[in-house]
């Protein structure tokens, strides 16, 4: 399995420069999912399973919840089921992420940047159901002392260190739908005191979070509006925000920054190609979502991004991945066009 997975992280590296893509990543091709394989990497996670969260948008609409859930099948299981905390958080290996570095660097491919996904605090405390501390304040902030190990292992190797919180957003929906909104963005802001505490040692420009409503095609309707947390977001540390910018719940709110003003320092990776379907973006779209973003808030502050992972959990995939592959591939071809129009 080591030798696999080191083959895989080659492969995959290598893949994403001949395709076009300047920044890049491992793949993840040594975790089971984008946050569920901390239980590996952490005590404190060996209670029972529990389905812990809902999916209220897919739940008003029961035919297709019932067909999503049969296509996905075991994999979105083990991902919306993961072991509950039922003991003390703390590092029990220090070996994987280690070994997720080493395999990235002996990949050897040269880009403009290179970065590490690392589950947030808040998204754990998404997926796995706490029974062992005495609130949620107290379990984020384990999960946060925790996390920092790796944190600040990535960054040390060299790497930026990409902090996935899906809490911020899709958390709304899936484990606060019946909150309401200022109960929500009071536990968003817990996340990010969180997440800022587990990485006050590391340079906030070797930073990055992606923002997420769920990497899964569905209705979505019940999803936050970006203009209601984006002042929490920008509180968070890292530089640059990785955002879902072009499905159709969430390609309006570019609009959003006619009034907003981005923070100095911080820079957008809005998601230009959607992860969820197997349409082909062309290149004029791409460099027309580029464009506009970049006419609001500078085009040396934006990055062309994903909207999400084209794999977040093994198992889990809906675009094919040729068609992946082409996506980039247009990517990269829209930000040479976005560039010749600014």
């Amino acid at each position: 399995m080591a030798a696999k997975t080191r083959q895989a992280v080659s492969e995959i590296v290598r893949k994403q420069a001949d395709h076009g893509v300047t920044v890049l990543n491992d793949g993840e091709m040594g975790k089971e999912s984008y946050s569920t394989y901390v239980r590996e990497r952490l005590s404190g996670f060996e209670g029972e399973s529990e389905t812990s969260i809902g999916m209220p948008d897919m739940a008003e609409y029961p035919n297709f919840l019932e067909k999503w859930m049969q296509d996905m099948g075991q994999s979105v299981q083990g991902v919306l089921a993961p072991p509950a905390c039922n003991g003390p958080i703390a590092v029990k290996d220090r070996q994987q992420v280690q070994t997720d570095i080493d395999n990235l660097k002996t990949a050897g491919v040269q880009a403009d940047d290179v970065f590490v996904s690392a589950a947030s605090p808040g998204v754990v405390a998404l997926f796995f159901t706490n029974h062992h501390y005495p609130n949620r304040e107290e379990y984020v902030k384990a999960i946060a002392d925790a996390m920092r190990h790796e944190y600040e292992a990535i960054a040390a190797a060299g790497f930026l260190v990409q902090l996935d919180c899906p809490d911020l957003a899709m958390g709304r929906h899936l484990q606060f739908a019946d909150a309401s909104l200022d109960e929500f963005r009071t536990q968003a802001r817990l996340n990010v005191e969180a997440l800022n505490h587990a990485t006050a040692n590391i340079d906030p420009d070797q930073l990055r979070m992606h923002l997420c409503w769920g990497n899964y095609e569905g209705p979505h309707h019940r999803d936050v509006a970006l203009a209601d947390i984006i002042d929490i977001v920008f509180d968070a540390r890292p530089n640059a925000i990785s955002l879902e910018a072009c499905n159709p719940r969430h390609d309006h709110e570019w609009a959003l920054f006619e009034d907003v003003k981005l923070p100095a320092g911080k820079v957008l990776m809005p998601g230009v190609v959607d992860s969820t379907n197997n349409y082909i973006e062309h290149p004029e779209l791409i460099a027309q979502r580029l464009v506009r973003y970049a006419k609001l808030v500078g085009k040396e502050n934006v990055i062309a991004s994903t909207d999400c992972g084209f794999g977040t959990a093994a198992g889990m995939m809906t675009v094919d991945p040729d068609i992946s592959w082409a996506k980039f591939d247009v990517m990269a071809e829209g930000a040479r066009l976005a560039e010749r129009a600014l």
